[in-house]
């Protein structure tokens, strides 16, 4: 963007702008760049990679270098849908996984069902229904028996993600690495938005993950650490109550109530809160803590310490920069750059040490509920100052701590941020008015921080109030305070820190000056943030500058130019608000007595002073402004106005007090006052009568004076002695400065309860209820006469006889409210009575008027007061006053050393309560002006439009009290009416003005518009504000027109109409007051020639009602309006009574027309007669063109009128016309007619009987969306597509809505009253308007009439055909994320509930479906199709529904009611069918043009005036179902006028609970056919398509390098290997072979057979599976899911679980290619998928033989667990059944026949085969074992016999003899004895060993 912005490129050549990480990697999140026109890419491209080039190679001009401004949010509470679509996923950790995925959106999850594998297929869409409030985060989350990865994402940053790859994480491990990829879609969908389309990408198998990746937030960041240090607090307000100081106090204790708080500071950020210690009964805490916070940095949020003090914010997003918004767009989703530089823009998040303010509730303390205590928590505007906190905030990166608070050390640095100055303020009050009651004495408060606040002890007394001022009626609406010549100043001076070099750069940026920002060296309190900030505005003022002067060079039109005017000024706006205002506002409160009322916040830099540059100053120091103060927590919203103040402030350093004089106008007096009081007491007036009150006191009366005890303050001195100075209001009449008047009086009587009424005991008394005259005895003042007698007023909320009611409460004496009904209980009822009067004299008069002795006199101690005395009075007093004046400074400036108090205390005085004698100890300042101006004004009030109804009848009573200043006036009534047009002047004679008249010329006072509308009975409601300022004309005689503008008008925040009005204020003459101590002389002047100035009075209407005069009301024509009144439509009940003859009443330019009345509106609602026609003046400027009204009344019994309904047409642009064009040519956009002459000639080749059509309707669908392989070949022979719309009909462009024939209007009534309330639709209006101009001249004939060829306006009846294809993302109903959709169509009172043909568990079904109806149009012109979600149990809910208006298809003229095809065929699934040949459409249609009817031939030559072009069908393969040549030209013809062609449209489905967000859509067409025309055309049949069976034949040959899982008894490694295969989602039919008993090297052989059957969409390459998701499910749920095979290698166990081996995944449609060999088998065949190897297709290639790897997952990386060799093949049913074969080896066992497998010998079970197992285990095993122990069984033997016949063989070797010989025999018994009783013994040993020991 920086070469954009620095004009290198002027746009960018795509709208799909990729988001990067810190590292400059995409990481797979596009922004949709709208503000790139198609136009403006044209030619930017020279080459791949070279944007913004021309093809000459010169950048290419354009002014525009910026995005478009965004249209205004709405604050109206709106319906969000969050969607969530689960695709895919990839590469998933883990072995024999069982995923699923868990969607959490704002508390709600969702679940997929359960896959296997590590690339599961989900494709499972999710809806969430949520408000913007409820956005927290997005979590995917894949679990199986435990967590396995992670994503989350911000909808805040994130509109829109469509099919990207989500790399999975370990929440608890951020860098552990990617866990898998999951494919997802997610987007938000608002009012108005359109879902985006997924288009799926022809090879989604190979697209590239790490490319279209997006990583999650902690994948990516780096850790960063927020530290924040807390220093001190200081003004924290009393927040404990003072019980126990008051006791305290008794006992002769200190009274420390400020102190009266124990403050701590919470800090709370992302989630995470830390406190403070808490500091006991301190209002200046010191904490010097230091508070970390860690935090990962992803998304913006906010710093904020809460807590019931008060609430501030730090903005992240203003203490810290990314660096992009100095080009003007902020697109990073990360907060800020984590890798900055010097260079750089951006910066970390910092902030002082600085100040920061709270705001909240009213500082005064009391013991009950605070009514504003959620101020204090940041809802909603703070209308006080609450204390401030310093604090300093930086920011580490990669750094860690453990605590989370510690203490700090107190830092010398931060005295140079604490240093203060003294600053000085001053307000001069220029006026108050448009107070709404009068009530007690009104006095405002100016404050800036505690300085000044009345009520607070902690500052000096300040001159920071007004004086109390009784508000005087204005003698018409309003009330104000006679101010006069004497202007009350309030006075402050108070100490803060210098931080003018923040806000002069404010103040400049506000000013959008060409100059640099001011210098900061020098300043010894600056921060790193300052210095950060002044390199953003250089930068960013540099941006503008720059895009300034290039836009000079290259603008052209200054229309093109306002989007970058207005997005420079945004990006300005952005930068003007100053984190680091330490200065708290201005706050301005008016108080009644001692109640706070009303606010008003000023910031401060607005009214600073500065030295820096004259643009450094604020935009409203020493300047007048207007402030419109405004209620604490104001519900209402501003619906009334307290009261609007025009006031002069200044704001400076008192170093720079000295400036003030050249801002200040009039004469600054200062003065001391106190209050003498007296009682009467038996007729005689003294000091004995006042209780609780002092001969001298101040203004309240309870505070003690003395004369003697005044002291001046510090360089002022006295100037005279004391005088009596009576209050002005006192002085002033009420009618003073009006030229007409209402003199009011109230009439007053009481009662017991439920007795008769009688005359109070003071019968009449003012509003205030003090006594006042009998109406009968007031006299009129000289120079007035009366208009009227004395009449009740009834614009109140009064009873017939103008009473209203009221109970008195003790210790009040009336009543506090009143209403307008009588009761029993009520004791009390007052009467208004007014009685105007009118000014006469205009001659020269002086007026003494003597103040006396200077008494004030009431009847009661109290606040109200009159002049003259009278019988009921017991109390009087009188104000002394002392001037002071300065001893050493001259100017006014030297007020602002009005410090301190004037009283000098005694001892017992210094314990009084300060807050009262507050007001007592500081002298009053006014502002004299010694001469006022007299001004004229006029008020244009033409026309106001748009107004809100607040009646029932759909209309209001709108008048307009018109404001200014201290005068007001109101307009007629205008009665039924939402655009009145008043065309009134409002005159206002006389208007005294204060202040020089060229303050007044460049910064007039605005005229304030209000506009109530007028009810019989209760008070009149307003309905909306609007500010005028007025044209100033210091010279009456100066040619300078006011012109009428439209101004909006306001009402609770939101748009409620516009005003059209115009205003000018012209200056008459000046006025001079000389004041003396004792008489008040008033001089007037006026001379004639000063009212031959004024422009001419405007004509009259009435004898008191002016127009507006010629010049500013607009210029009007004689203009034609002709209404096409076509009928009424679905018309609601009225008043319970059904409308049943109603007529139509057109109202234009004051000019009304009525149609005749529809006696039977159910037989025929079209009214009789259908055209009416109005000659109007109009405006010829659009601006000021009045809307047409349309009221719609029923003719009932008794004379009974009622308006049932109304509708405002607000712009006649779109129906205006040249009435010399016809009509039907500008709607079907013909040109000028030419003749052409066509032969085509019989080309047609005679149709084969051996070919059959191998196509449907489908095939011509998916062709016409570009579906090519869908369609099979339907384009190879030639037929032809239709149009798909994406949107509905009468949206599409071209065809103008429908409403070239008559528009639809909706009819309303109902009050409005809510914003989020709408008006009731009560039912339509057809018709349809033209507006021309007409000619002056009557000599001139009126042009021809517009609506002249009329349909007839009867029913008829028609047959409608409804073509239901498929719906599209319909929003789930069910738990499962998904419906049961059906249909459900109404016809008038006819229904078709299609329940039965229900589509099981899908959000997308395929319905093709076709219905025919018969129907009576217009009585049935609505069609209205429903969608449903089936139920078992409850009842069905609705999902959606759309409405097609067929009146409007069958009137208009594009031939909508069935679409034109692109060729004529008579058979086929293009066959014909409309009513009409092409020729009698074509023939209707030039009847209807008024052209002559085509000459046609049989052989297809043709000549018309219709604008065609030649037809050729050359190129074009011709088939045999077209027609005969004379149709088929015939309908080219018709083509080329702009018909609806043969279309499907796609209709938005909307809901009731969510009327503006869609709820999925719908795929459709209607056909209407007049039964009168006609039998149509035969149906089309758009049954959806029938899957095929394919059946699945994989043989298992045999494996190799198998993992050997297992070790035998003997110790060898070895595996008893099967092989188990499945298709996704078909996990029941899961097959295996037999077991490979004891491979002992890996291999295996099996020779088994898989049979998978399954349903196959060839068109869509999917699969279809059916099946219950649980058992108790009715339904079978569809899936669509792309043909896969698994096949795992497992280890079979007898005893235990099988173990898994390894797993191959071969997808059907981009099969892995086989390898020949196993030794040219491995793992990289899986990996280089796409890059050495190319996938083939299955189905295409039909069987594939060869060796596949099988992998497993071992320590997080995949090894090769084995190889399988297997044959695939995939077979139709029908080849299936011809070729048959069985699973495994069972019978058939054929195609091919499967032998036993050749296994080796020791392939068998152990335990089943005892001789194999002796054989090949323990012989094969153990045999050399087996010989040894032979050979040693052998040897022990050879011994044994060697000992048995070794003593024999000596005994024969040592006796030769006979001897020995024959004593052989006795050796042999004894030795065998001898051994045998030695075994014998052993044996005995043994078992006694064994047996008897262990026990």
């Amino acid at each position: 963007l920086k070469e954009l912005a620095a004009g290198q490129t002027r746009s960018l050549p795509s709208k799909n702008i990729p988001l990067i990480n810190e590292k400059k990697q995409e990481f797979g999140v596009n922004i949709f760049e709208k503000g790139v026109d198609s136009d403006e890419d044209a030619g930017d491209v020279a080459e791949p990679g070279a944007p913004g080039v021309s093809p000459s190679g010169q950048p290419k001009k354009m002014v525009r270098t910026t995005r478009k401004r965004q249209k205004t949010l709405s604050n109206k509470p709106q319906d969000f849908q969050i969607r969530v679509r689960v695709i895919e996923g990839r590469q998933l950790t883990g072995n024999n996984i069982k995923p699923v995925v868990k969607v959490n959106v704002c508390g709600q999850t969702h679940r997929t069902r359960i896959r296997r594998g590590n690339n599961p297929f989900f494709d499972e869409v999710f809806w969430f229904q949520k408000s913007p409030s409820d956005f927290v985060y997005n979590a995917c989350s894949l679990r199986a028996d435990s967590l396995m990865g992670e994503f989350k994402v911000c909808f805040h940053i994130i509109h829109a993600i469509l099919m990207k790859w989500l790399l999975l994480s370990d929440p608890d491990d951020s860098i552990s690495g990617a866990r898998g990829y999951l494919k997802v879609s997610m987007f938000i969908v608002v009012t108005g938005d359109e879902p985006p389309v997924e288009k799926r990408e022809a090879n989604e198998e190979q697209d590239d993950i790490e490319s279209n990746l997006l990583l999650p937030a902690g994948v990516s960041l780096r850790w960063a650490t927020l530290s924040l240090k807390i220093y001190r607090a200081e003004d924290m307000p009393q927040m404990d109550d003072a019980f126990v100081q008051t006791v305290k106090s008794i006992f002769g204790g200190t009274d420390d109530k400020k102190n009266l708080v124990d403050p701590f500071l919470e800090v709370s950020f992302a989630g995470k809160k830390v406190c403070t210690r808490i500091v006991e009964k301190n209002a200046n805490p010191e904490w010097n803590q230091l508070v970390h916070l860690q935090v990962k940095v992803g998304r913006a949020d906010r710093l904020s310490r809460n807590d019931v003090i008060g609430t501030t914010y730090l903005n992240l997003t203003k203490i810290a920069s990314s660096g992009g918004e100095i080009e003007g767009r902020v697109l990073c989703l990360c907060l800020m750059r984590l890798d900055t530089t010097e260079s750089e823009v951006g910066f970390l998040p910092a902030f002082g040490p600085c100040y920061v303010n709270l705001y909240g509730s009213p500082r005064e303390f009391t013991g009950l509920p605070d009514p504003y205590e959620d101020l204090n928590y940041g809802k909603g505007e703070g209308v006080a100052y609450r204390g401030r906190v310093l604090i300093e905030l930086s920011t580490q990166l990669d750094d860690k701590t453990d605590k989370k608070v510690e203490d700090i050390s107190n830092d010398d640095n931060l005295v140079k941020y604490q240093r203060r100055r003294k600053y000085s303020l001053c307000a001069v009050f220029h006026s108050s008015c448009m107070l709404q009651e009068p009530g007690e004495p009104i006095q405002f408060e100016v404050s800036i921080g505690n300085y000044g606040n009345k009520l607070d002890s902690t500052c000096k007394p300040l001159a920071s109030t007004t004086q109390f001022s009784c508000a005087v009626f204005d003698g018409n609406h309003y009330y104000y305070l006679p101010w006069a010549d004497s202007k009350p100043v309030v006075i402050l001076t108070s100490f803060w820190e210098d931080i003018s070099h923040r806000l002069d750069a404010v103040n400049i940026i506000l000013y959008i000056s060409d100059r640099l920002l001011p210098d900061f060296e020098g300043k010894p309190n600056l921060t790193a943030l300052d210095i950060q900030i002044k390199n953003l505005h250089d930068k960013t003022m540099a941006s503008v500058k720059e895009a300034a002067i290039r836009m000079r060079e290259e603008a052209v039109d200054v229309r093109a130019t306002m989007s970058d005017i207005e997005d420079w000024l945004e990006r300005l706006q952005q930068i003007t608000e100053e984190p680091q205002n330490s200065m708290p506002d201005v706050i301005i409160w008016m108080l009644r007595g001692e109640k706070r009322v009303a606010y008003a916040r000023i910031p401060a830099n607005q009214v600073l002073y500065s030295t820096h540059s004259e643009q450094a100053i604020g935009k409203y120091c020493g300047r007048m402004q207007s402030i419109f103060m405004q209620y604490p927590m104001d519900k209402n919203k501003g619906l009334k106005i307290p009261v609007q103040l025009r006031l002069n402030m200044w704001l400076g350093l008192s170093a720079h007090e000295k400036n003030f004089n050249s801002f200040a106008e009039g004469t600054f007096s200062v003065f001391a006052e106190m209050y003498e009081n007296q009682a009467q007491v038996f007729g005689k007036w003294g000091t004995t009568g006042l209780v609780g009150r002092h001969k001298f006191s101040d203004v309240t009366g309870k505070v003690k004076l003395k004369q003697e005890r005044f002291m001046p303050p510090r360089s002022w001195e006295w100037e005279g002695d004391w005088f009596i100075d009576p209050e002005c209001c006192l002085l002033t009449e009420a009618d003073a400065g009006h030229s007409e008047f209402t003199d009011e009086v109230y009439q007053n009587e009481t009662r017991f309860p439920g007795g008769e009424w009688k005359p109070a005991a003071e019968p009449f008394t003012d509003v205030n209820g003090e006594k006042a005259q009998n109406p009968q005895e007031i006299e009129c003042p000289p120079g007035w006469i009366w208009e009227d007698d004395w009449n009740f007023d009834s614009n109140r909320a009064v009873d017939e006889k103008g009473w209203e009611y009221g109970v008195t409460i003790p210790p009040d004496d009336k009543p506090r409210a009143w209403v307008a009904a009588e009761k029993m209980y009520h004791i009390h009822r007052r009467k208004r009575l007014v009685r105007p009067r009118r000014k006469i004299s205009d001659t020269p008069t002086t007026e003494k008027k003597d103040i006396g002795d200077g008494w004030e006199y009431s009847s009661l101690i109290g606040w109200k007061f009159h002049r003259k005395e009278r019988s009921s009075d017991t109390f009087r007093r009188r104000r002394w006053r002392r001037k002071m004046a300065p001893a050493e400074r001259v100017g006014p400036s030297a007020i602002f050393n009005l410090e301190g108090a004037l009283v000098n205390e005694d001892e017992k005085g210094s314990k009084k309560d300060t807050a009262k004698l507050f007001g007592a100890n500081t002298p009053t300042v006014f502002c004299r002006f010694d001469k006022s101006f007299i001004y004229h004004l006029r008020v244009y009030v033409y026309q106001a439009k748009n107004l809100l109804p607040m009646d029932k009848d759909s209309f209001s009573d709108p008048y307009v009290h018109v404001s200014f200043l201290h005068v007001s006036k109101t307009t007629e009534i205008v009665k039924s009416s939402l655009n009145p047009t008043w065309d009134q002047t409002l005159i206002f004679d006389d208007i005294e003005i204060y202040g020089d008249t060229q303050t007044i010329a460049h910064n007039p006072p605005s005229v304030v518009l209000e506009v109530y509308d007028n009810d019989q009975v209760g008070k009149d409601e307003p309905m909306g504000r609007c500010t005028c300022p007025p044209v100033v004309k210091l010279n009456p005689a100066t040619s300078l027109t006011p012109k009428l503008l439209w101004f909006p008008i306001t009402m609770k925040g939101r748009n409620a109409g516009e005003m059209l009005v115009a205003t000018e204020l012209l200056l008459k003459d000046k006025v001079v007051f000389i004041l003396t101590c004792r008489v008040l002389i008033f001089f007037s002047h006026y001379t004639s020639a000063n009212d031959v100035n004024l422009p001419l009075v405007p004509p009259r209407r009435s004898e008191n009602l002016y127009m507006v005069p010629q010049g500013i009301r607009p210029v009007v024509q004689l203009t034609a309006v002709e209404i096409l009144a076509w009928g009424l439509r679905n018309m609601k009940a009225y008043q319970l009574a059904a409308v049943s003859s109603p007529s139509l009443i057109v109202e234009c330019g004051g000019q009304t027309v009525q149609t005749a009345i529809i006696k039977n509106i159910k037989k025929n609602p079209n009214f009789p007669g259908s055209v009416l026609f109005l000659k109007v003046l109009l405006p010829k400027d659009e601006m000021y063109t009045p809307p047409i009204v349309l009221k719609v009344i029923d003719h009932r019994p008794f004379g009974r009128k009622p308006v049932v309904g109304q509708c405002t047409i607000n712009s006649l642009e779109e129906f205006r016309c040249d009435p010399y064009i016809s009509t039907t040519e500008v709607a079907m956009s013909a040109k000028a007619p030419r003749d052409v002459v066509i032969d085509m000639g019989d080309r047609m080749p005679s149709p084969s009987k051996q070919e059959e059509d191998t196509v449907d309707w489908w095939s011509k669908f998916y062709a016409s969306i570009n579906e090519h392989e869908k369609c099979g070949p339907y384009l190879q022979k030639g037929y032809d597509t239709l149009t798909v719309y994406n949107t509905e009909l009468e949206v599409v462009p071209e065809f103008r809505g429908l409403t070239d024939f008559c528009t639809t209007f909706k009819l309303q009534r109902g009050k409005t009253e809510d914003e989020e309330e709408d008006p009731s639709v009560m039912g339509e209006f057809k018709g349809s308007f033209r507006v021309y101009p007409l000619s002056d001249d009557p000599n001139v004939s009126d042009p021809p009439r517009q609506f002249r060829e009329l349909p007839e306006s009867c029913p008829q009846e028609c047959l409608v055909r409804i073509y239901i294809i498929r719906c599209l993302d319909l929003q789930p109903k069910d738990n499962n994320g998904m419906c049961d959709p059906y249909i459900k169509i109404y016809l008038g009172k006819k229904m078709i509930d299609d329940r039965d043909h229900y589509k099981p568990n899908t959000l997308n079904p395929e319905f093709g479906r076709v219905f025919e109806l018969s129907c009576y149009i217009p009585q049935d012109k609505d069609l209205k199709i429903s969608i449903y979600d089936y139920d078992l149990l409850s009842s069905d809910e609705k999902v959606g529904e759309t409405i097609i208006d067929l009146e409007n298809r069958l009137l208009s003229q594009f031939g909508s009611h069935c679409g034109i095809p692109k060729s004529y065929c008579v058979s086929g699934v293009n066959q014909w069918r409309d009513q009409l040949k092409p020729s009698q459409i074509l023939e209707n249609l030039a009847r209807m043009r008024g052209i002559p009817a085509p000459q046609i031939a049989d052989d297809g030559t043709m000549k018309t005036q219709m604008d065609i072009t030649l037809f050729i069908e050359a190129n074009k393969t011709i088939h045999p179902h077209l027609g005969p040549p004379k149709e088929r030209i015939c309908l080219h013809v018709l083509r080329r006028q702009g018909l609806v062609p043969e279309h499907v449209e796609t209709r938005t489905l909307f809901s009731t609970y969510q009327p503006t967000l869609s709820q999925g859509k719908i795929q459709m067409w209607v056909e209407i056919f007049p039964k009168s025309l006609g039998i149509p055309g035969p149906l089309c049949d758009i049954t959806p398509r029938k899957p095929k069976k394919y059946l699945l034949r994989i043989i298992v040959w045999n494996t190799t390098e198998v993992i050997l899982d297992e070790t035998s008894i003997t110790g060898e490694n070895m595996s008893d290997i099967y092989v188990k295969g499945w298709m996704p989602g078909m996990e029941e039919d899961k097959q295996k072979t037999d077991v490979h008993y004891r491979s002992l090297d890996g291999d295996g052989n099996f020779n088994w057979r898989f049979v998978f059957g399954f349903d196959y969409l060839p068109a869509e390459q999917l699969c279809l599976v059916s099946r219950k998701d649980h058992f108790w499910n009715l339904d079978k749920t569809e899936f669509r899911i792309p043909p896969k095979l698994i096949i795992q290698v497992w280890d079979n166990d007898k005893f235990s679980l099988d173990d898994y081996l390894g797993t191959v995944e071969l997808d059907m449609l981009h099969l892995i290619p086989p390898a020949k060999t196993p030794e040219k088998c491995s793992l990289s065949m899986l990996t280089q998928t796409g890059k050495n190897l190319t996938p083939t297709s299955l189905f295409s290639q039909k069987s594939v033989r060869g060796w596949w790897p099988c992998a497993m997952e071992e320590d997080g990386k995949k090894i090769l667990a084995g190889k399988v060799e297997m044959t695939l093949e995939v077979v139709e049913e029908k080849e299936a059944e011809e070729r048959p074969a069985g699973k495994g080896r069972d019978e058939p066992n054929m195609n091919p026949k499967l032998d036993p497998p050749n296994r080796p010998d020791t392939s068998f079970l152990w335990f089943t085969n005892p001789c194999k197992t002796m054989k090949f285990i323990i012989w094969r095993r153990y045999k050399w074992h087996f010989i040894g122990l032979i050979i040693l069984i052998l040897v022990i033997l050879f011994i044994g016999i060697l000992l048995y016949s070794f003593p024999v063989s000596l005994f024969q070797i040592l006796l030769a003899n006979k001897q020995i010989i024959i004593s052989e025999v006795h050796v042999r018994i004894t030795i065998s004895c001898a051994f045998s009783k030695c075994a014998l013994l052993f044996l005995q040993n043994y078992i006694s060993m064994k047996i008897v020991k262990p026990y």
